[in-house]
């Protein structure tokens, strides 16, 4: 275990009610294979989960879709009763085919189903932050999300839903969502070579909204991994660590949650908090993506 609780300092989502470690954990590999059914060790995946609670984590990502329902009720068997600063976000938004598709689930019915899941699974009688997912699989779209988030303001109303957040989305798809409720967090895909959200992060950090990157590793091409390898090398890192932790040193307000079923690469992923990248590293994970306009904000 990592003997440290400030996980590269801390975040306080709007609203001010809740302030996580930067550095959290993302549940969706607790599950079986192509995250379908129960994992082939649960007591390994619970380990994983108590130990980086131990070690400082105290912001989990998760659905109910994973499984479907097998990591909520992982993460339940594993922590429940759960820590006072643990904050847990969950997504709605989709469902899983019986082929292990992913599916589209915007309507109201499902929706409402997809929150009393989560916190049926959970074991909560609200849900700290519930993020609306739409778009594709890493691509927003353009449709409106009025009809979907409405739903979701409703359950906030009656109490079952403390914040909410966007999954996937556009500053445009933002706009029209703050007009409905406030929104604490947006997750997009986004990592140090695929930057189209580099202005949005700024934005975002500038009101006071947390940004949470997913796939830190995906989309690379050969030519950028080759870069990423060498700067892993020097730095006597891995490729994962110097990513999470260019993340890390880009905006104040971006917030990790890498996933992972080992305990090893737990640890391997909590220890990149703590590393520092030297400013000519960053100068060229930054020449990464020739067309990044970068303006990088300091913690």
């Amino acid at each position: 275990m990592i003997e440290q609780t400030n996980l590269a300092g801390n975040f306080t989502l709007p609203g001010k009610s809740m302030t996580v470690n930067r550095m959290g954990y993302g549940a969706m590999q607790l599950a079986g294979p192509d995250v379908w059914g129960p994992p082939q060790d649960v007591d390994t995946a619970m380990a994983v989960l108590r130990e980086a609670v131990e070690s400082g984590v105290n912001h989990i990502d998760t659905s109910d879709y994973y499984g479907p329902h097998v990591t909520n009720q992982i993460i339940k068997q594993a922590l429940y009763p759960y820590p006072k600063d643990l904050v847990i976000v969950t997504k709605v938004g989709a469902r899983r085919g019986p082929d292990k598709s992913w599916l589209p689930a915007l309507s109201r019915q499902e929706l409402v189903d997809a929150v009393h899941d989560n916190l049926r699974n959970l074991g909560l009688d609200h849900l700290d932050i519930v993020n609306l997912r739409v778009g594709g699989v890493t691509e927003p779209g353009q449709e409106s999300i009025e009809e979907p988030l409405t739903v979701l303001a409703e359950l906030k109303r009656q109490g079952l839903i403390r914040h909410l957040g966007l999954s996937n989305i556009t500053p445009k798809q933002l706009g029209e969502a703050r007009t409905i409720t406030e929104i604490v967090c947006v997750q997009n895909f986004y990592n140090v070579a695929q930057r189209n959200d580099d202005a949005f992060i700024d934005d975002l950090a500038a009101q006071g909204i947390a940004y949470v990157p997913f796939f830190p590793l995906g989309g690379f091409t050969p030519l950028q991994s080759s870069a990423l390898d060498a700067a892993a090398a020097a730095l006597e890192a891995t490729p994962m660590q110097v990513a999470l932790a260019w993340l890390l040193q880009r905006s104040p307000n971006i917030l990790l949650i890498p996933g992972t079923s080992s305990l090893a690469h737990l640890r391997e992923n909590l220890q990149s908090s703590m590393l520092q990248l030297p400013s000519e590293v960053i100068a060229d994970l930054d020449a990464i993506d020739g067309n990044a306009r970068i303006g990088r904000h300091t913690s």
